[in-house]
């Protein structure tokens, strides 16, 4: 237990929820602001992409004993279904027997954590609107406007969970020696919807995740516990194939029979859907420092906004409260010392994620549908099945381990160069289960 602190959270998203949890838990007075509507009295704004929960979120959850209470709401999947024009269906699953990532619906998890830190105590200020922090003394200034009055909230210390453009990040910023970045990708997205059969049962297989892989664009769905399926379509906001030239119902029907047939009878409602939900936008971003003397720190996306391709933005947000608890009990009192060590260890992590996961937009998008690829998987499935203590698929690394994200893109670059060179052998399609390509693989290793 620390001695007490008065705490304030900005943003009652996934992280600052959860944040909030293992605030009250060690003793502490915890408010948190939201600019936003009570998200359980709203609905959700058909803008989002199901969570693919995995090791690390579970961690996160379990230290505070919840895991229990957010698997009843999550569906495991197994595999990735991956349809291709005119080709059988075709799964490929993640990795050993019984390991899976949970598809969960955001706004669903988003209700359930924002009760059960009110259950824990911690008090919450919905439609507040916090427009800037005078860190050296942890005061938050809110008010109806920005130009208007603000009153001033003083804290012993501000979290910013915020978000990918959060306010409390933008005051940091003016800082000297703030380093930051945001980049934008070219690609956006757009929630469509599978409903369930009318029994209640699901269209598509329920344990995968389903994705559609057409090169510079793509479906995926995953599935939620009513029967229904999210379903979300990225693609470049212009060109050939664009969010701009898909203007009207025809060519949408037409766009949608050519490249996703699969999908004809399963998205009854792909005209209303496509033209009612907003087409967002994905962005990077990164800065440095996170963390203000022993005032103000960073938590979340408000410090490592990443893309969706490797379904770990959440699982990221969550590791750092797994880290910042862990902190908090090496160094008790000493807040100056556990941010520091905090960001230190976190800012390494998170740009790996970043990187890891802009890279699994190609995989995702192009590289499920390759023989080639295929093949490479199943080579390394088979490599690691007989030599575990040599070889942790990337994806098993990332997610299936706690082992650092910094470390897994290392690693991963280094097995990826191992399986350039298999993957060149002559009759590689025939030979990939030779022992001849098993004693060339122990080699490379050794070298």
């Amino acid at each position: 237990m620390q001695t007490p602190l008065k705490i304030a959270i900005v943003g009652s998203g996934l992280v600052g929820s959860l944040l909030a949890i293992y605030l009250k838990r060690a003793g502490h007075t915890v408010h948190v602001y939201d600019r936003s509507p009570d998200i359980r009295t709203i609905k959700f704004s058909g803008r989002s992409i199901n969570l693919a929960m995995s090791h690390r979120g579970w961690r996160a959850l379990d230290e505070v004993g919840l895991g229990d209470q957010i698997r009843e709401i999550a569906m495991p999947m197994d595999k990735r279904a991956i349809h291709t024009v005119g080709q059988p269906l075709n799964y490929l699953y993640y990795g050993k027997d019984g390991e899976n990532i949970y598809s969960i619906s955001r706004g669903v998890l988003n209700r359930k954590m924002v009760s059960l830190a009110e259950a824990e105590g911690a008090e919450f200020f919905f439609n507040t609107r916090v427009w800037d922090v005078t860190m050296a003394t942890a005061t938050l200034h809110t008010g109806e406007t920005e130009q208007g009055t603000w009153d001033d909230r003083k804290y012993d210390m501000v979290f910013g969970a915020d978000g990918a453009f959060s306010r409390v990040r933008h005051r940091m910023q003016r800082q000297n020696m703030f380093n930051y970045s945001q980049e934008f990708l070219n690609t956006g997205y757009k929630e469509l919807n599978i409903p369930a059969n009318p029994d209640g049962s699901h269209k598509l297989d329920k344990n995968s995740f389903h994705i559609w892989p057409r090169r510079d664009f793509m479906l995926i769905a995953m599935p939620n516990l009513d029967g229904s399926f999210t379903c979300t379509l990225f693609m470049p906001f212009e060109g050939e194939h664009s969010f701009e030239a898909l203007k009207d119902k025809e060519t949408l029907e037409a766009f949608f029979a050519k490249y996703f047939p699969s999908t004809t009878d399963v998205i009854p409602n792909l005209v209303e859907d496509f033209f009612k939900n907003p087409t967002s936008s994905l962005v990077t971003m990164k800065c440095y420092p996170w963390t203000y003397e022993d005032k103000v720190a960073l938590i979340g996306d408000a410090c490592h906004a990443i893309v969706p391709f490797y379904g770990h933005g959440m699982n990221a947000g969550f590791e750092d409260i797994t880290i910042l608890n862990q902190l908090m009990g090496q160094y008790g009192d000493d807040w100056k010392t556990i941010f520091e060590e905090y960001q230190k260890s976190r800012k390494p992590n998170a740009d790996a994620i970043a990187e890891l996961s802009y890279r699994n937009f190609m995989e995702m998008s192009s590289d499920t549908a390759d023989a080639s690829f295929l093949l490479r998987k199943k080579i390394e499935k088979r490599f690691s099945e007989k030599y575990p203590d040599k070889w942790l698929p990337l994806y098993s690394r990332v997610t299936f381990s706690f082992r650092p994200y910094s470390e897994a893109l290392a690693l991963g670059d280094h097995q990826k160069a191992i399986m350039d060179e298999v993957m060149a052998t002559e009759g590689i399609f025939e030979r990939w289960d030779s022992p001849e390509v098993e004693a060339k693989m122990l080699e490379l290793l050794q070298k």
